[in-house]
């Protein structure tokens, strides 16, 4: 009778083993079918690929050991200065097969200025190959570059997708060579999109950002969707914070592509302007509806916006019949015009609405045109009502250009306005730092100014003012309050 019942007890923990064993392996096959980043891996990891870099670099080398010692320098002198070596230098970087033939896409800081490149690209088996390879063409502006191997055969090649209708949310993910940790994969969202970036080499304004794992060594490698194309190419961190990594929309990508392989470089438009954003107050001061738009700071001579007659101050509400937002946006809708295209410009002048047909020129050719001009030595009249007025914005002195103050504060021979000669240190003008002795007042809230008195009618009694500065030859749109009472 025992020996039936651990019989059948056995029999039954026998059962419930097996039923839990196929529940485990049931339950991993449906994790592995119900997880949609695996197939997208497997996919894409063939057509991304590992980036080595190398460039030689000359360093100054000492063959004095005591090269700091003064009673050595007291003979040598700094001859041994001038003992160089070279010194190999090693990187590496991402990127993704565009094309069957061997054109890869990564960042042009991956490839910038290096002496050699190789490609590896990882095998079905798990083993590696690797190609020389050469660069097509690069571009600094957006930080990409194409570069090209000769493959034995077609390759794997990414789809690319649609950063334009990429959310703010989505599941994305990123598969590049981190540290040297070959194809690692990390996943995460879009946290932002048209992300600024402005810090030295850096200067983009449409970056996506990401809270998928993004570290040095995944510069140009994709980030993909959930469909498994393409978004953006993987590009900057910030080395000090967790989660906010930053991609090139591959649409701007899909811009330049084609001018990369075929120049080696982009051909783009030259309007020949600076622009800055426009404020609530220089809206109302240069006749402008709302705060959008792009306000055109400075034009350069004998560039296309010049000979058209755009003019400082203009601000430019539409391009090609397109709204503009601001001057971000302004810039990267020149970005994409080519040379000796037409460009349709809008812009409201002292409140008027004009329209100008811009030829672009290829690139900048800032024109000379100094002309010598001659100005009557004046000092600021106290009492005067002009003096007054700016004074009451924090610029204490100011007076007529004069050869001399041209001279002092290397101002153009040709400008013409009012010089800031002194300034409150206990108002705004001086605690911003904005404005500056030397500099010259050029406009009013959208009134050429000479003398203060013109200056003065061009405030009136607003408590805030919009003036346009000339300095070191660029010009300048700031605005000054009243001090609060």
């Amino acid at each position: 009778m025992r020996t039936r019942k651990i019989f059948a007890f056995t029999l039954a923990l026998a059962f419930i083993l097996t039923a839990s064993g196929n529940a485990l392996a049931i339950s991993a096959a449906g994790l592995s079918q119900a997880n949609p980043i695996v197939p997208i891996v497997k996919k894409a990891s063939p057509a991304v690929v590992n980036i080595d870099v190398e460039k030689t670099a000359r360093r100054s080398v000492s063959p004095f050991p005591f090269d700091d010692d003064p009673f050595f320098k007291r003979f040598f002198g700094d001859s041994f200065k001038e003992f160089t070596r070279s010194v190999p230098m090693k990187g590496r970087g991402s990127g993704f097969i565009v094309s069957k033939e061997g054109r890869i896409l990564t960042n042009n800081h991956v490839v910038d200025g290096v002496d050699k490149i190789t490609v590896s690209l990882q095998l079905e088996d798990g083993s590696k190959k690797t190609y020389p390879a050469k660069i097509l063409g690069n571009d600094p502006t957006y930080d990409l570059a194409v570069i090209k191997i000769e493959p034995d055969g077609n390759l794997p090649v990414l789809e690319l997708g649609d950063s334009d209708a990429v959310e703010v949310g989505e599941f994305v993910i990123a598969i590049g060579n981190p540290f040297g940790f070959e194809q690692t994969v990390t996943a995460g969202v879009i946290s932002a999109k048209n992300r600024s970036i402005h810090a030295q080499d850096v200067n983009f304004d449409d970056f996506l950002q990401t809270d998928a794992a993004i570290n040095p060594g995944n510069s140009g490698g994709p980030l993909l969707n959930m469909a498994g194309e393409v978004v953006g190419i993987n590009t900057a961190i910030i080395p000090y914070a967790q989660g906010l990594g930053f991609a090139i929309p591959v649409n701007k990508a899909k811009e330049i592509i084609g001018d990369l392989v075929s120049y080696g470089r982009v051909k783009r438009g030259w309007l020949g302007v600076s622009v800055r954003g426009i404020t609530p107050e220089m809206a109302k001061a240069y006749g402008v509806k709302g705060s959008d738009g792009a306000m055109i700071n400075d034009v350069f001579k004998g560039d296309p916006a010049d000979k058209a007659g755009i003019k400082r101050g203009d601000v430019v509400v539409e391009i090609n019949g397109q709204k503009v937002k601001d001057a971000n946006d302004f810039v990267s809708k020149v970005r994409t015009l080519a040379p000796n295209s037409v460009a349709r410009l809008q812009v409201v002048r002292k409140g008027k609405k004009l329209t100008f047909n811009v030829k672009l020129a290829e690139r900048n050719s800032k024109g000379d045109g100094s002309v010598e001009s001659s100005g009557k030595s004046e000092k600021p009249d106290e009492k005067s009502s002009g003096y007054d007025a700016l004074k009451d914005f924090g610029i204490s002195e100011v007076s007529p250009l004069t050869e001399s103050l041209k001279r002092k504060y290397r101002i153009s021979s040709d400008s013409e306005g009012l010089v800031i000669t002194g300034i409150d240190q206990n108002t705004q003008a001086s605690s911003d730092g904005e404005i500056r002795e030397g500099d010259l007042i050029v406009e009013v809230n959208g009134h050429e100014v000479k003398s203060a008195s013109d200056a003065a009618k061009a405030a009136g009694d607003d408590s805030s003012i919009v003036l346009m500065i000339e300095r070191e030859g660029s010009t300048y749109f700031i605005m000054v309050s009243k001090p609060e009472k």
